[in-house]
């Protein structure tokens, strides 16, 4: 019998840089290990991915409130540290770099300071469930999930459309069991959201007054300890998916069949991805167990490379 989709092409992923010793905490206290790990302690758990004009990485550690940035050699460095639980990072192209925080809601960071400071606290007064990932549309929109402990039990987790420059705010959905990464289209008419629990990613065609209208499911995946995580989408209109707890990054293309699915090295704890390098054809993907980032990058027959982010970065 022929296998009615394509065998996806199958890569290892190679160490791009881990954590260095200075930078992990190994014996400190964590308020997000001990409700998140049952007390088990984490030196880091880093997520959030995001690369500036020049081509620096950005990316998160939640449980200690720090944001780091490694160069194109793979140096990392500590740009800040606050009170709060940084999940997902994206970049403005003015350079203005906002995060996800699950602690406190959208927050914004200077990276020429270290100073971090709320910028969307609330909806209309009302506390966010624990907001998770973050991506800007092309028009400057910033969506966001907020996650909080929504899951099969609680299906209400949410996707947020935020205009900052006028502060519209607008709940796209209000159904979603662990709502995580998210990316549009190329063309914006499609949000693909990632469903931790529910181990999917969900389809929300975007009609043209910005309602969801018949949302779907697009991806189903099995196993594991967690399920679909951080998301990026490719210049080919395909999306990427980041499987955590099973150690595997998925690249689909538009239709949803599977092109290629790279392996970790190190630990099952592949969270997050970006795309980088010559022509955006490597993959950099935050392995959160170790505290590493792998990279692959994808041969020229193969036809992956990533969509431009909105920060302005076309690759180094």
């Amino acid at each position: 019998m022929t296998y009615p989709l394509p065998e996806p092409a199958v890569f290892d992923a190679q160490i791009f840089t881990e954590l260095p010793e200075s930078l992990r905490r190994p014996n400190a206290l964590s308020y997000w290990a001990t409700r998140n790990k049952r007390g088990v302690p984490v030196d880091s758990f880093i997520e959030g991915p995001s690369f500036d004009r020049a081509g620096n990485l950005y990316f998160v550690d939640i449980p200690f409130g720090r944001v780091m940035r490694a160069d194109q050699d793979g140096n990392i460095e500590q740009i800040a540290q606050y009170d709060g639980q940084p999940n997902g990072l994206k970049i403005h192209q003015d350079g203005r770099i906002f995060i996800a925080d699950y602690q406190n809601g959208i927050m914004q960071l200077n990276p020429e300071t270290g100073e971090v400071a709320a910028v969307l606290k609330d909806c209309d007064s009302e506390g966010f469930k624990g907001c998770n990932d973050l991506h800007f549309g092309p028009d400057g929109a910033l969506y966001f999930t907020d996650q909080g402990q929504t899951g099969l039990q609680d299906p209400t987790g949410r996707v947020y459309r935020w205009q900052p420059q006028s502060g519209e705010l607008t709940c796209l959905i209000d159904t979603a069991p662990s709502p995580n990464g998210l990316v549009l289209d190329v063309n914006s008419h499609v949000l693909y959201l990632a469903v931790t629990r529910a181990n999917a990613v969900w389809r929300l065609p975007l009609s043209e007054s910005g309602r969801v209208n018949k949302a779907g499911l697009f991806l189903q995946f099995n196993g594991g300890r967690a399920g679909p995580d951080g998301l990026a989408l490719t210049a080919q209109n395909g999306v990427v998916v980041c499987q955590t707890g099973m150690g595997l990054v998925w690249v689909h293309d538009n239709l949803g069949r599977p092109v290629a699915v790279v392996r970790s090295p190190k630990g099952l704890g592949t969270t997050n991805c970006a795309f980088g390098g010559k022509e955006l054809r490597t993959l950099f993907i935050t392995e959160s167990d170790t505290g590493t980032i792998l990279k692959v990058e994808f041969p020229p027959e193969l036809n992956i490379s990533g969509h431009p982010m909105y920060s302005g970065y076309r690759g180094h």
